[in-house]
């Protein structure tokens, strides 16, 4: 049996916007059933969220094989920091590479958009190992742990963006 292509990552457009929303609830309802909650925030999210967030300038990337989005990431900057959300790869796709070639791209996407930029932060379910495994993996760290609700709290991982600080981040 051949080896699928690698899929090819790259922005995604606002057409895109209805196939990660499906995607997303795809990758999401094992993180809700984990954690008993249907109403986990991707899955409460809605496709013209999406579709905003991409018309409104959000860094959203999408992973392409054999014409299908089968995984997606977004980031946003903040000052000296650059949020990472809603990674998703479709349950079919998994342990593959994608999640961690989307996170990849989205770091460089971001740091070259956003000088300032010297920290990404990401935060996962301290149930879900592998989202907190591939974030440790790509040199994420620990920095604290929020209690959302009487089942669920949120693990907060950063990493410094290499060569940066926040005092010489915008030079």
């Amino acid at each position: 049996m051949p080896t699928p292509p690698d899929p090819v990552v790259g922005p995604a457009e606002v057409a895109d916007a209805g196939e990660i929303w499906t995607l997303q609830r795809a990758a999401f309802v094992d993180e809700a059933q984990l954690y008993g909650d249907p109403f986990v925030l991707p899955l409460a999210e809605t496709a013209d969220s999406i579709r905003r967030g991409i018309e409104g300038g959000a860094h959203v990337l999408k992973a392409v094989r054999d014409a299908r989005i089968v995984g997606a990431v977004r980031g946003r900057a903040d000052g000296t920091t650059a949020l990472v959300n809603r990674l998703c790869v479709a349950p079919d796709q998994r342990r593959r590479g994608i999640a961690r070639a989307l996170m990849s791209a989205l770091e460089e996407r971001l740091a070259d958009a956003h000088p300032a930029v010297a920290v990404f932060t990401v935060s996962a379910g301290q149930q879900s190992d592998a989202a907190l495994r591939l974030c440790r993996g790509l040199g994420y760290a620990e920095t604290h742990r929020e209690r959302m609700d009487d089942h669920l709290a949120l693990v907060h991982l950063r990493k410094a963006v290499p060569g940066r600080t926040p005092e010489t981040a915008a030079l």
